[in-house]
């Protein structure tokens, strides 16, 4: 119990000391404004001169100094982390800016999608679903199976005739299922390769990486294909279909909505609890 007294006494002069230095800073400040700085200085120290002993000290000079420094010191590291915190802020908002332009400028060279989300290119066209990638390679009528070459690797793609420069060399914009990929001529006038994607929840801004991208907003998928599949998988596929299209703009997917939503009805249940450092995962 005397442990217990003891800390309720330290609490109530913490308490008090707390109190009095308010109200010392509130009758500081009325004279400051008053006087000013170097003015109330040296009315501290002559009315300190004229009330105590203080003076008398030989030492008493080297302390003032030393407050006076200390206080110099404290300034000045104060006004360093104010530089810091406002060059670091000033930093962010440029790189801000910069991040911004950088995605406007991209956004203005997104090209709209063709019929079948995909896109016509002077040497290849290619469209997809959320399943797979089909790409068109015209050829001179006539070519056969034997004068191509196709390589299709996880993350690579190399097409074209035998004896010539390939068509298409390059990686792909995500993995594909190797097993699952095939090419043939088709009407001896063009070549074409069929791709199954390894991610089926996510549509392609092009198929070769480096060659001109399309806008995923603008991607269309065909309603009719979703009404042949059973309630179930239909659910699915349009999750997955929301979920590209917010991922797209920037926005919180269904399970992110949901989790927050979670989080809002927690929140509203718990008003004491403090959330500012809570994060999603």
């Amino acid at each position: 119990m005397a442990v217990i007294s003891d800390i309720e006494e330290e609490t109530r002069q913490q308490a008090s000391s707390s109190s009095w230095a308010d109200a010392d800073d509130e009758a500081l400040a009325s004279l400051l404004a008053k006087r000013g700085p170097m003015p109330l200085l040296e009315a501290a120290i002559d009315l300190v001169r004229r009330r105590t002993e203080f003076f008398k000290d030989e030492a008493a000079v080297g302390e003032v100094v030393k407050a006076v420094t200390a206080a110099k010191e404290k300034f000045d590291a104060e006004e360093r982390l104010k530089k810091r915190a406002a060059d670091e802020a000033q930093k962010k908002r440029h790189q801000e800016e910069v991040d911004a332009a950088a995605e406007a400028e991209k956004k203005k060279n997104l090209r709209k999608p063709n019929p079948g989300n995909g896109l016509d290119l002077d040497n290849y066209s290619w469209t997809q679903t959320l399943q797979d990638v089909t790409v068109n390679i015209p050829v001179p009528q006539g070519t056969r199976s034997r004068f191509v070459t196709c390589e299709i690797k996880k993350t690579h793609l190399k097409v074209g005739l035998k004896g010539q420069p390939p068509i298409i060399d390059g990686d792909f914009f995500q993995s594909v299922k190797t097993e699952d990929c095939f090419w043939s001529i088709e009407d001896g006038n063009f070549i074409s390769v069929l791709l199954t994607k390894q991610n089926k929840t996510d549509w392609w801004k092009c198929m070769v990486k480096g060659e001109p991208e399309i806008d995923l907003q603008k991607v269309q998928p065909e309603s009719s294909k979703l009404s042949d599949l059973d309630s179930e998988t239909r659910k699915v596929v349009e999750k997955m279909m929301f979920d590209q299209r917010q991922k797209a703009r920037g926005l919180p997917t269904s399970d992110e909505i949901e989790k927050q939503d979670m989080l809002k009805q927690f929140m509203a249940q718990h008003p004491g609890v403090d959330f500012s450092k809570t994060k999603l995962v």
